[in-house]
């Protein structure tokens, strides 16, 4: 069942965007007149086959499923008849190839719109951009960050969550410099504050950017007093009730939420000695936490919840959203930003600046999939985004084999006004298929990699 959690989720995303892509194709293909043959989502041998449309177009289901293809008719291929000559692929203008072949990206560009925009129309619960200094607060201290202080924009670029402020800060972590964070402090004072990214290496596989930045997530304090009760759990059945506070377990003072969960968590199947305060009287209570699994962990639950915060009290958590023309823009400008920074990224792997551990192939994005998935609907649809745009960049990638590839063969055919040598060409597929082969095999072997190292 676990397990499920994770192909689910991926095999879900994975199938959407191969057949978003593949429509890009596919469409484009059709209104430029050509005959298109098979749309395949996967390779290999097809396990389902079903004719469709005026050309008895072949739909195929195929037994590899990382990746698909749109098989168009092409002199190159096989015979094709006289009468559909002008249908052919070979013989279309290179503008038309070149809108064919660029279609399937820009559809994925496009789908990454399409899901920000609905994102940020709908509005997501979001967790404040409200930091706190973390165990290795240099260069935030040195900013003369203060713990509760609310960042409203960076270098004038507004900031409505946590995520956004990790984006925005890790953008201008590429470019080495210092930058100015407007915040909103706990007393409701506007002030500056001035970070120095210059030197902050952007590629560290042990700790996120912002942490090395020296910045976490504020939480307020919240106390151990019970909000609800879980019928049949063990806090019930040992007779806590709404509104007791938790003073201490098994000795050991308690004064936050947090430490109340970190005690029941690693008592699982061990009896607990628990100390309340009831209307200004202090009971004690002797209860063994239920057994649960948390992804292969084996935790304790006693079945209570959290209190509410009283009115006013700052919370963690804001709805973010934006009107269509806005949401629009940013959905726009999150796709353009999240694509240069793949392509910044890429870049600096090339020139060794950063580690090509942080390549990632099925498996890793198979784990993203499934812990979206349990975040809720959002955080999925936002991975789906992400991971659309990813496909986009890579194809875009000038490696034969490749839609990038393709367009800069078409390119070169616009300049010098003649097509490429079909040798010429042949000899780029083969070093493609070997490029492809090594990034294939160094993510694999970096998911392999995590998975052992945890």
């Amino acid at each position: 069942m676990n397990l499920l959690n994770y192909l689910v989720p991926f095999a879900l995303a994975l199938g959407l965007l191969i057949l978003v892509h593949e429509l890009g194709h596919y469409l484009v293909a059709r209104w430029c007149g050509v005959k298109v043959l098979r749309f395949s989502i996967g390779f290999g041998k097809p396990l389902l086959v079903r004719r469709a449309g005026r050309d008895g177009t072949e739909w195929a289901l195929a037994a590899f499923p990382l990746g698909g293809y749109v098989k168009m008719l092409d002199e190159r291929e096989g015979p094709v008849a006289p009468v559909e000559l002008d249908r052919a692929f070979n013989r279309q203008s290179v503008y038309r190839r070149f809108a064919i072949v660029a279609a399937g990206p820009i559809a994925n560009f496009l789908l990454a719109i399409v899901l920000y925009w609905g994102l940020f129309v709908v509005g997501t619960d979001e967790l404040r951009p409200r930091v706190t200094l973390s165990g290795t607060p240099a260069i935030a201290a040195a900013a003369g960050v203060r713990a509760g202080d609310l960042v409203t924009a960076v270098d004038d670029e507004p900031v409505r969550s946590w995520q956004e402020l990790r984006w925005v800060l890790l953008r201008h972590a590429l470019d080495s410099r210092e930058v100015l964070l407007q915040v909103r402090t706990l007393e409701d004072v506007e002030a500056y504050r001035r970070l120095d990214l210059a030197g902050i290496p952007i590629d560290d596989g042990s700790q996120d950017l912002i942490a090395r930045i020296g910045l976490e997530p504020w939480r307020p304090q919240i106390p151990p007093v019970v909000g609800r009760l879980v019928e049949g759990g063990a806090a019930e059945a040992a007779g806590l009730r709404v509104g007791d506070k938790v003073v201490a377990i098994d000795g050991v003072p308690l004064t936050a939420w947090s430490e109340l969960v970190a005690r029941v968590r690693g008592a699982a199947g061990r009896q607990l000695h628990v100390e309340v305060e009831r209307e200004g009287r202090r009971l004690e209570f002797r209860f063994i936490p239920d057994e649960s699994d948390d992804n292969g962990e084996r935790i304790g639950r006693i079945g209570v919840g959290v209190a509410e915060p009283a009115p006013g009290g700052l919370s963690m958590f804001a709805r973010v959203s934006y009107g269509p023309v806005d949401g629009m823009l940013k959905a726009v400008r999150q796709t353009w930003e999240t694509s240069v920074l793949s392509l910044q990224m890429i870049g600096r792997m090339l020139t060794g600046e950063v580690s090509w551990k942080n390549l990632s192939g099925p498996v890793t994005i198979a784990d993203y999939a499934g812990q979206t998935a349990q975040l809720g609907l959002g955080h999925y649809l936002k991975f789906v985004a992400l991971i659309s745009i990813s496909l986009g960049v890579l194809n875009l990638l000038p490696i034969p084999v490749l839609d990038g590839g393709h367009l800069l063969y078409y390119t070169i055919e616009i300049i010098k006004g003649g097509p490429i040598p079909e040798r010429v060409m042949e000899i780029g597929q083969q070093i493609g298929l070997v490029l492809l082969a090594m990034l294939m095999a160094f993510a694999f072997y970096n998911d392999i990699n995590r998975l052992i190292s945890g």
